[in-house]
Parts: structure tokens; sequence; C-alpha cells
């Protein structure tokens, strides 16, 4: 299968992200390398891209890809998990950079793969991890070891559904029977769990409960709490943090660190003076989050929920 990948924002991606000819930049989640080409091609004498994923076959196509862009600048492909990028950065002798760029989730050609196991739509055994060949814990594992307190843990807390406690229930009534092995195996067990008048929203029953299995596997939350954690050895001053995010769990991190980042103070409400000492270390560009337009969600229906924030570190 083709690698297909439409960037989303990506003329609002470059715009924000204040591209320098000879600045050095990282996207921490390649992916099919279309928002990667965007800023390599900006690039001039000095510049240099480091792009990073931690997806092997992403790797491949973005080292082919981004090898095919008219630049002057300069392009490393990296393997590995973008909340590693200040270390990554030190092994490859760089210091801060002038940007990082962020599509955070799973990607197209992932979700289209049937079998790397992500999709509720096909079929395929169960996995949902994002590095195929990492030694980590699937969806398979999870949804066949993990107790009725850890599902209800996941599907509640990661996938904000509602039905949380009977999908769990649900899940372990099953696997005492037979292992639950693949996606539609998984998909048969959650809609019996939910009630009929529920399963006939327009959204699919299983979404909510494959998204806290895919956010659970591969500990994204914590990936991006982690990078978030780290800007202040990532970033020069003026430097720019781009994050695209796609549900609400991983705006809430992105929008509330931004805002400590610009307002750290930490003295209560109604002191006359700041005594804590706290001073802001970044500047919020977006006041709100960026959204794709009409003509780009027609185009590109995924990106319906795409949100977009920029932050300048001071």
């Amino acid at each position: 299968m083709e690698f297909n990948h439409k960037p989303i924002m990506a003329d609002e991606c470059m715009d924000l992200l204040n591209i320098k000819k000879d600045g050095i930049y990282v996207d921490g989640t390649v992916g099919g390398a279309g928002h990667a080409s965007g800023i390599l091609s900006r690039l001039g004498k000095g510049g240099r891209l480091i792009a990073i994923d931690r997806d092997s076959e992403a790797i491949a196509v973005a080292q082919d890809r981004l090898a095919k862009v008219e630049t002057q600048g300069e392009f490393t492909v990296v393997k590995g998990k973008y909340s590693e990028t200040a270390e990554l950065l030190k092994q490859l002798k760089l210091g801060k950079v002038n940007g990082i760029l962020l599509d955070i989730g799973v990607s197209s050609y992932q979700l289209d793969r049937a079998e790397r196991g992500f999709g509720y739509m096909t079929d395929s055994k169960l996995d949902m991890r994002m590095g195929a060949d990492e030694p980590v814990m699937s969806a398979y594992d999870i949804v066949n070891e993990a107790d009725v307190t850890e599902l209800e843990a996941i599907i509640r807390d990661y996938g904000e559904e509602r039905w949380w406690k009977r999908i769990a229930q649900f899940i372990v009534a099953q696997r005492q029977k037979a292992k639950i092995e693949t996606t539609q195996e998984l998909v048969n067990v959650i809609t019996a769990a939910i009630p009929a008048k529920a399963r006939r929203e327009k959204q699919h029953p299983a979404k909510r409960t494959f998204q806290g299995l895919r956010i659970a596997v591969n500990k994204e939350l914590d990936e991006l709490s982690t990078l978030l954690d780290q800007l202040d050895e990532i970033l020069l001053p003026g430097g720019r943090a781009a994050v695209i995010t796609f549900h609400s769990l991983e705006d809430r991190i992105v929008k509330t660190k931004f805002k400590e980042f610009q307002q750290p103070c930490t003295c209560p409400p109604g002191f006359p003076k700041c005594v804590c000492g706290k001073t802001p270390t970044g500047r919020i560009i977006t006041n709100k989050p960026v959204v794709p337009s009409e003509d780009e969600i027609e185009a590109n229906p995924r990106a319906r929920s795409a949100k977009l924030r920029v932050l300048e570190w001071i």
C-alpha cells in the first residue's frame, strides 16, 4: 500500500513556524513527510531538518520523499519517539533548534493498513503499536490481560466513552470464554455492550474504545507531556513549537502547558505583587486554536477534529 499522507493545515503550520532559511527544525512525527517536505523546501544553505518517527515504515518513506525535495537545506531522518527529541539532538551533536512541529496521533497510513490493528472498520489481529517492532504491550495484550479496573480506566479516561463500565465487563466476560484476538472480535464485544439506542448514533460504537486502547498502548499523553516539559532544552529564544492535536485530551495538555509557560506565576489571586519569582518562558502565538478550513475538511475528513496551537520560546 502506498503511504498516502495529506499534511493538515500545511500552509498554516509553515507560516506560524516562522521558518528561517538557515534555521534548524524538527518534525517529531514525520509520517509521510508532508509537513517535513514543506519545512525542508523553505530551508536554504545552512538550514537543516531533523525528521523523527517511531515507525520503521514511515522512516523509510520519509527518507525517500525528503531526498526528492528541491532545497538547499539538509535533512536527517531518525528513528525514535518525539519524547526523546532532546536526547536525539544531543546524539546528533546539535544544540537548540528554531522550531519543532508535532502532528499528534495515529497516521492515515497506520489506520489504513489493516494488519497494523488500529482500525475498527477492517479485520486484523489486535495490535495498535505505532512502532510495530517496539517491545511493548499491544492492544491484544491489554484487552486479554488487563484486569477490569484497568480496562475501565483506559476506556473511560482515554476513550471518553460513557459506556466504559459495561464495555470493560463485556470484554472480561468474553475473554473468559476465548481470547479476543482480532479487531472485529473486539468490535462485536463493544457493540453488544452498548445499548441499542446509543448504537444508533452517527459515531461508530467502537471508536472511543479503540481510541482509548491506542492511547494506552503508545502512552501518547505521557509522550506529549514529556516533550512539552523538554521545550527549554529544545528551543532557542524565538524558536516556536507547533502542535496539532485531534482530541480534547491532547489539546487540553497543550493548552494548559502553553498557558503555564506564558503565565507561570503561582501566587494566590489578589496578591498585589508577585512573590514566587517565576517569569514567563513562552509567548502564545495562537490565542485560539487554528482549525482547518471547510474546504480542507471536505477534501480530507480526517482533519475535522484537528487543532493547531503555537508557542514561541522567550
